[in-house]
């Protein structure tokens, strides 16, 4: 044998011996999209990444792009992570008594009527997404006859605010009419010390961003008829509002707060 070849060949047999090997895949289907960090917060603030994260998460399980059991474990996991950078990032926590009316210039009257008011808990599951049964939420209405996102009154926009503390966990900026989306443009707010998920659903614009820490009676957004059946025209402009209660292993539980609204400090328009 040539000489020359021989070292060549035995050169490229010492790299493949000494070259680090190539990192294991990941056995669960499920988990492989949610290993690494979404680009889109590499270089944000801690709390902003955890909150990205979070959102990543929460699109695969409303688009029931991911299993039951693994969007358990991911949900307990990172919203561990988005609590600790919460308070490292200087958030606190808001007992029940300076939680706000989330309607600027309304209050619970603004609520569906009816001995329920609207709320359907039955048949709801969070891990089924986009296609889950039940209503377990308030409908809070505007006035707003002629369906223009606009209250009849002042003619001007009707603000969403925070009910609780926390911070932005996942969003959807990007509904157009037509989308099967059910919640259009919607909002996810996690409460740390309540381990509450609280669910702001039909805006027509957001005013926040994921990681932003809120206090009660934060602005959030505009009250929209962003959503499938809220876009119909049969359907009048309301909030879709629902509070859910973060349990151990991932359980996640719908909460009547109609209660609490009907206790809570309002915030006047503007």
């Amino acid at each position: 044998m040539n000489r020359h070849y021989f070292v060549l060949l035995l050169s490229l047999f010492c790299f493949l011996q000494t070259s680090p090997s190539l990192p294991s895949s990941i056995d669960d289907p499920d988990l492989a999209e949610l290993s690494d960090t979404p680009a889109a917060a590499r270089s944000a603030t801690p709390l902003t990444a955890a909150c990205a994260s979070f959102n990543e998460l929460n699109t695969r399980i409303r688009d029931r792009r991911i299993g039951r059991p693994a969007a358990q474990t991911e949900l307990t996991r990172l919203l561990a992570g988005v609590r600790a950078e919460y308070y490292r990032a200087g958030g606190r926590d808001y007992p029940r008594s300076e939680w706000v009316f989330p309607l600027a210039g309304y209050d619970s009257r603004a609520i569906d009527g009816g001995r329920q008011h609207g709320y359907v808990p039955g048949g709801y599951d969070y891990y089924s997404g986009n296609s889950h049964g039940g209503h377990p939420a308030l409908d809070i209405f505007i006035r707003d006859r002629n369906q223009d996102s606009l209250d009849d009154r002042s003619g001007r926009p009707v603000k969403v605010v925070a009910l609780t503390g926390g911070v932005v966990v996942a969003l959807e900026r990007e509904w157009e009419p037509g989308s099967p989306l059910r919640g259009g443009k919607y909002l996810w707010i996690y409460d740390p010390g309540s381990d509450l998920l609280v669910y702001y659903a039909h805006n027509n614009g957001l005013s926040v961003g994921l990681g932003e820490i809120v206090r009660p009676g934060d602005v959030l957004a505009s009250v929209g008829r962003s959503g499938y059946n809220a876009a119909k025209r049969r359907s009048p402009t309301h909030l879709h509002f629902s509070v859910l209660k973060v349990g151990s292993g991932g359980q996640v539980v719908p909460m009547d707060v109609y209660r609490e609204l009907k206790g809570a400090r309002g915030v006047t328009a503007h």
